[in-house]
Formats: C-alpha cells, sequence, structure tokens
C-alpha cells in the first residue's frame, strides 16, 4: 500500500519515560492518522520494558534510546533523525487527532515566517479546552500576517516546527531537564525572527498521566524560570525570577537543596548569557502586561482566573 505524501513532509516525536502503558495507547491512536507519518519515540532510559515493548507491538516505529534520562532534550535525539521539512511533537500521555498533522503542513507551506504551530489541546475523556491554550486563544499580540494569534511560547507537547529550525536554535537545554523547557526555545526562535503562533485547527488529545510530582514540577518551573531570565533576559528580569524561585521554594520547603542547586546553576547560565533582542523584549512586555490587567480585573470582580501562565506560555 503506498504511503500517503504527506509521509514524506512530517514526522512525529514521542518523548517517554517509565510510561509504557500510556506510550502504547498514544502510539495507537498515533499509527492509524491518516498523514501516515514516521514515528520515532525518544525514550530515556526506561526500565519498565518500554523499548522491548514498543518494538514488539510497532516495528514500524523507530525507537531511539537516549542512554539516560535526559528530560526535554531526549527530543533532541529523535529530530536529529527527522528527515522530514517538519517535526510534530507530543508526549507519551498525549496524540495528534487525525487531519491536524495535514492541516500544520498546509499552514507552514503557506506561512513560511512562522516558525512554529502551537496546537489546541484537549483534556480528559469530556475534551475540555486545556485553560493555557484559551489563554493563547486571547493573545494580544493579534493575528495579522499569520494563520492565528501570534505568541511568545508555545506547549511543548503539542506542537510543530520547522525541522531545521529546531535544530538552528539547538533544541532543548539538558540542564533545565523537563519543566519550562520550551521558554528558552521560542526566546531564540522569536530571537532567529520567526514567529510562534496559536492554531486552534490543530488538536492534540491529552490524557494526564497519574505517574506526576506536582511539587517538584513547581520547583522545577521556578528554577528553570530563573536559568532562562540569566540566559537570555535583561539583569532586573532575571533577578527578579530568582527572586520569586527562592519564594517558592522556601514555600515548598526545599529551601536549602534546591536553592544550593540554583546558584550552582548559575554560573553556566552566565557563561552562555545572550540576552534577546529589543524586538522581543516588546513582546514579552505587551504580554506581561495584558496578563497583570487580566489579574487586576479578575481581582476586583472576585472572579477567578486561569490565566496564570499567560506570560510564559504566551
Amino acid at each position: 500500500m503506498e504511503r500517503n505524501p504527506l509521509a514524506r513532509r512530517i514526522s512525529v516525536v514521542v518523548l517517554t519515560h517509565n510510561r509504557a502503558d500510556e506510550l502504547i495507547a498514544t502510539l495507537e491512536h498515533l499509527v492509524a492518522l491518516p498523514e501516515n507519518p514516521t514515528i520515532f519515540v525518544a525514550d530515556n532510559a526506561s526500565d519498565d520494558k518500554t523499548v522491548a515493548l514498543v518494538k514488539a507491538l510497532f516495528p514500524m516505529v523507530c525507537i531511539i534510546e537516549c542512554g539516560g534520562n535526559i528530560g526535554a532534550a531526549g527530543r533532541n535525539h529523535a529530530a536529529a533523525c527527522v528527515g522530514t521539512d517538519y517535526v510534530a511533537f507530543c508526549d507519551d500521555d498525549t496524540w495528534w487527532e487525525p487531519g491536524s498533522l495535514e492541516r500544520a503542513v498546509q499552514l507552514l507551506d503557506a506561512w513560511p515566517n512562522v516558525g512554529v504551530l502551537s496546537a489546541r489541546v484537549v483534556v480528559g475523556e469530556d475534551e475540555v479546552t486545556d485553560p493555557t491554550c484559551l489563554a493563547m486563544r486571547a493573545s494580544p499580540l493579534g493575528s495579522d500576517g499569520l494563520p492565528g494569534p501570534a505568541l511568545v511560547g508555545y506547549m511543548a507537547g503539542a506542537c510543530v516546527f520547522r525541522t531545521a529550525l529546531f535544530r538552528d536554535v539547538g533544541g532543548y537545554e539538558p540542564r533545565l531537564f523537563v519543566g519550562g523547557e520550551e521558554e528558552l526555545v521560542a526566546l531564540d526562535v522569536l530571537a532567529a525572527e520567526h514567529a510562534i503562533v496559536y492554531c486552534d485547527q490543530l488538536t492534540v488529545h491529552h490524557r494526564p498521566s497519574a505517574k506526576r510530582d506536582a511539587g517538584l514540577r513547581r520547583r522545577t518551573l521556578a528554577r528553570n524560570a530563573a536559568w532562562v531570565a540569566w540566559l537570555r533576559l535583561p539583569w532586573q528580569e532575571a533577578c527578579l525570577a530568582t527572586l520569586r524561585a527562592f519564594s517558592l521554594l522556601a514555600r515548598e520547603g526545599h529551601f536549602l537543596q534546591d536553592s544550593v542547586a540554583l546558584v550552582r546553576g548559575l554560573s553556566w547560565t552566565l557563561l552562555q548569557r545572550r540576552v534577546v533582542p529589543q524586538h522581543v523584549l516588546a513582546l514579552r512586555k505587551r504580554v506581561r502586561s495584558t496578563s497583570r490587567q487580566l489579574f487586576a480585573g479578575a481581582a476586583n470582580t472576585g472572579t477567578k482566573t486561569a490565566v496564570g501562565n499567560i506570560d510564559v506560555r504566551t
């Protein structure tokens, strides 16, 4: 049977670590896609028979063994093997809806200034739109000359990249591991003068894994926000991000251990520090200003808001 011509245009990379059951369910959806993309699984040294199961059940899937648990940087190893113009990323508990990859190819072909498309994510059996996507849809940056609202961030497990661009910006920084790792990539994409766009026409399904440590994720997000600020943002923002990180670590009850790790990491961030251009800082400022206004309005009316990540994700 002849493969869909789209298989020569777009591939899928799935990141996983010790979630064999979730991964198998995800791959069942991905191998059934009408676009018939080549699928790469980046395995971060799982010890739950993930590799053996994928090889046995999905011989058509290319599994990339990363040799250790290197977090989000596992995607880099798989993306290095991609031979198509575009690469769609998802995680072991997310998968692309049929037709979304075809639409992504059409959009990226038509808008050469767009480097990344961030998809709509629907969560759980009820397929409720992720609140982060609602914030992205309302981005203050508008959509002039673009196929959707412009963003200053994206969702790492629900996006489509130009493959060459992903490689050019270096992919994900291994020392960030997992948790807000896409912020550094987003800043470098914008600095390279490529747009990041939210696209409601692309859909990713998310069935959140039960294997999560919410506290660890909060601490990692805070640490990474500080490190990214030192890597790419002005001194004032870097200092503020560090103070916010220290405050959160104190509240979480892991201050000494995590603070020492954060401070030790500053040495490599300073060596690689490269502040992004003014036009990128201006985009961030517009988004942050809108975020503050939304929070102020919610506080004045007593309304709960679900845009806590708008300044990071959009």
